[in-house]
């Protein structure tokens, strides 16, 4: 299946290095790293003496190997036409974790076209779209995205659209955009949420059950 991003999703979807620990770089989780893994109280008192920008990713992290369901939470206004989520099981997995960089694929039903990643940045994170087609190719609107407008929390970061997007999004048609802003938000071994809002209403929202692993979805397309 050949996804036409253009139509489906004009709203979305689409120098600090520090080590991961307790993290695989494949989507395999060692089970003994896996059972090492701290306990929510624990990864709590550790992240607070992180920069905020760090201790959201390590929070991530603790869930490098696995999968998640997730759903709608918030859909307004209502897209017009198609909805390409509207019916479809919703899975997030944190399929790689390398130093200072997290690739989360987020595959809606039998749609793997779509990868967050979140990389750390000197001042603190960057959030980009990566998108391809069923044969490995990028779609023309791809690696989209923005840079965290401020320090943010452990528990949540903002990403307002950047400059090299606002051009993508004109070139393409997409002006409404221009305005996006996405957001994460972390607690972990309980709820994982992706948001992107615009200026005059629009907000959508996933919520993920990080307490209840599931099958990890196949790779997502160009990544295997």
């Amino acid at each position: 299946m050949k996804t036409n991003l253009r139509r489906t999703l004009p709203h979305l979807l689409l120098p600090s290095l520090f080590v991961l620990a307790g993290c695989a770089a494949e989507p395999e989780a060692d089970t003994a790293r896996v059972q090492a893994r701290p306990d929510a109280g624990a990864l709590a008192g550790e992240t607070a003496r992180l920069a905020p920008a760090d201790a959201f990713m390590k929070r991530l992290a603790r869930h490098c190997g696995q999968a998640f369901a997730g759903r709608i939470v918030a859909d307004v206004p209502p897209p017009e036409g198609d909805d390409p989520f509207k019916g479809k099981p919703l899975v997030m997995h944190v399929r790689s974790c390398e130093p200072g960089e997290l690739k989360v694929p987020f595959h809606v039903g039998d749609d793997h076209s779509r990868t967050w990643i979140i990389t750390r940045t000197g001042t603190g994170l960057r959030l980009k779209h990566d998108h391809r087609h069923q044969d490995g190719s990028p779609d023309p609107v791809t690696l989209y995205g923005g840079n965290s407008e401020d320090a943010g929390t452990a528990v949540r970061q903002s990403f307002p659209v950047d400059a090299e997007s606002v051009a993508m999004f004109g070139r393409e048609g997409l002006k409404a955009s221009i305005q996006n802003t996405w957001a994460m938000e972390i607690e972990p071994g309980k709820r994982f949420l992706y948001e992107l809002s615009r200026p005059g209403g629009r907000l959508f929202q996933v919520e993920f059950d990080l307490s209840q692993p599931v099958e990890p979805p196949p790779a997502p397309w160009g990544h295997d």
